[in-house]
């Protein structure tokens, strides 16, 4: 059975959201503080983590962030800051999603269940003994490991997979909605922001000048393409 841990200070909410997953067959922990949730975040125990901005000891932005650099397990911001700039940092931060309250418990579920699918497909889909490599750029799928001349990248598993899709895809033109429902499903939740907060984070990983890219260059109002 899938676990998810949700870091929610207003228990009403908390406990709709952990009905709701209930019924739909994950088992669920509630915490209420900032850093006794991040204490249970880290123990490896949970497919999802489901966590809000506003916390006491420890804000959600530093959860997601401290989580982020110990797992790759999807993470789900939910709160009630809508604006822009709030998403973009908390994606910025490593969230993998972005949910503004109010909202319908049973998107919840469904933007859990996509995670998790989306987590295990992009997981499953090293080949053995292959090697993609770009001047100076190489990915192994193998071991999952990302190289760019010599020097080991620590990159998430959505920044892993989305990389591997450019690299696979050599100088071809892809769209944000193309990316996005290729990565995140067929019937996609969310919005395609989502793509460029990744695109701007691998590129900080792997290009000499990230406002010049080299590798994942933009096409205004057409999208992205991978320079071989």
């Amino acid at each position: 059975m899938k676990r998810i841990l949700i870091i929610e200070d207003d228990l009403n909410i908390a406990e709709l959201e952990r009905d709701y997953l209930q019924l739909n067959g994950y088992e669920v922990d509630i915490i209420q503080d900032g850093v006794l949730g991040l204490e249970k975040a880290l123990t490896g125990l949970y497919q999802v983590i489901i966590v809000d901005l506003m916390l006491p000891g420890k804000d959600g932005y530093e959860i997601t962030q401290e989580i982020r650099a110990k797992f790759e397990i999807p993470v789900i911001i939910v709160s009630a800051k809508n604006e822009d700039i709030d998403k973009i940092r908390g994606l910025g931060f490593g969230a993998d999603d972005y949910l503004t309250k109010p909202f319908s418990p049973a998107e919840l579920v469904a933007r859990v269940k996509a995670h998790i699918l989306r987590y295990e497909r992009l997981k499953g889909k090293i080949v053995a003994g292959e090697v993609i490599s770009h001047r100076g750029l190489e990915i192994n799928t193998a071991s999952h490991k990302v190289f760019v001349n010599g020097r080991e990248l620590q990159l998430t598993t959505t920044e892993y997979g989305l990389l591997v899709f450019f690299a696979s895809n050599p100088n071809m033109v892809f769209s944000k909605d193309h990316i996005f429902e290729t990565l995140w499903g067929d019937e996609p939740l969310g919005d395609t922001a989502t793509v460029a907060v990744h695109v701007q984070k691998i590129r900080k990983k792997i290009e000499r000048d990230p406002s010049n890219p080299e590798y994942i260059e933009t096409l205004w109002g057409a999208g992205y393409r991978f320079n071989a």
